[in-house]
């Protein structure tokens, strides 16, 4: 049978109607769970849904209720593996409350970033968990009123708006803890490769490096401080420029695993034995830090829970249906680990 014979079979809610006698009107009030209806007759209309194979369109139940059961999760690097575990966590919290998930890849890209947010509109998903967005305060300002929901990850907003959820890691104290183990081990000259310009999350660990390095009564250099590209390659090159300029440097602090596994490489290039001429630590603690050679010091950050505690505040601004709420915030705390490398 073709699919459009398929569709032309298809059960009604008129069929239903038909076949227990009453109106449309009564069983879309038993669809959607509405009142005046008798206990009996609703029974009646389970059975013959049941008994028909009947199944309500989503369209038209999109319209009677005014929600899709679909959310938009706008992420920046898809392949990146702290994003994919994020975002295993806003799918395994929306899989369970029935809605589906758009991932919407934005390549670092803050143009097609703001693409994809119109295509989520246009598509009018439920709500929106915005990750670690590159797009200025300004514009995400603008993005928050074209949306009933939506919550920011890694990324706080002033004024924000009501209802508007924001789960972020702690990266100031994040910085801290990691330029602080370095200097416990007896490191003065600390490098930074800060990451993406555009990065929230790394000018909050930039702000925890200089803090460190001020309590410890040392000058904050700014010569040392390098941003780059939040991939290997990236953190590799990054890494060349630095350790030429700045040959004296014992110790690079990494705005992720990633660029501090191009460091490594780095390090291979130039003869540099970690962590005995260089320690490297980096950030996140994804699958990988514990795998490459010497095994990384990082900061461990709760992926898995940002997602899920992101899909929570988002349904519950949804549940509410536009009522007004404070702005919600959840903190995390990242967790120092300590291995080879530093």
């Amino acid at each position: 049978m073709s699919e459009l014979s398929r569709a032309s079979d298809r059960v009604t809610m008129s069929d239903v109607a038909r076949e227990v006698g009453v109106s449309t009107m009564t069983v879309s009030r038993v669809i959607n769970d509405k009142g005046d209806v008798s206990p009996a007759t609703r029974r009646r209309v389970n059975e013959a849904i049941q008994r028909l194979g009947y199944r309500p369109s989503s369209i038209a139940r999109s319209l009677a209720t005014r929600h899709t059961g679909t959310l938009g999760l706008v992420i920046p690097d898809v392949a990146n593996p702290f994003f994919a575990e994020v975002a295993r966590g806003v799918e395994q919290v929306a899989y369970a409350e029935g809605y589906n998930v758009f991932l919407c890849n934005t390549d670092e890209d803050p143009v097609r970033e703001l693409d994809v947010l119109g295509s989520l509109e246009e598509k009018r998903v439920d709500g929106i968990v915005l990750c670690s967005s590159r797009l200025d305060s300004a514009t995400i300002r603008l993005v928050i009123e074209s949306h009933a929901a939506v919550t920011l990850v890694n990324r706080h907003i002033d004024d924000a708006g009501s209802g508007v959820g924001v789960v972020r890691v702690d990266d100031v104290t994040g910085g801290r803890l990691a330029t602080a183990h370095l200097l416990e081990r007896g490191h003065r000259a600390i490098g930074f490769l800060s990451g993406p310009p555009g990065s929230h999350s790394g000018q909050l660990r930039l702000q925890g490096y200089r803090n460190a390095l001020l309590e410890a009564g040392l000058v904050f250099n700014e010569t040392w401080v390098v941003g780059c590209g939040p991939v290997a390659e990236a953190g590799r090159a990054a890494a060349l420029r630095l350790l030429t300029s700045a040959p004296e440097l014992t110790a690079l602090l990494c705005y992720n695993d990633l660029v501090a596994v191009g460091v490594l490489q780095a390090c291979v290039e130039t003869g540099r034995r970690v962590p005995l001429d260089l320690a490297v630590v980096g950030f996140d603690d994804i699958p990988l830090a514990a795998l490459v050679t010497p095994a990384l010091t990082t900061c461990r950050v709760p992926r898995h829970e940002l997602g899920m505690r992101a899909v929570e505040l988002l349904l519950n601004r949804i549940r509410t249906d536009g009522a007004e709420q404070q702005q919600q915030e959840i903190v995390l705390q990242p967790e120092l680990v300590v291995r080879a490398s530093a």
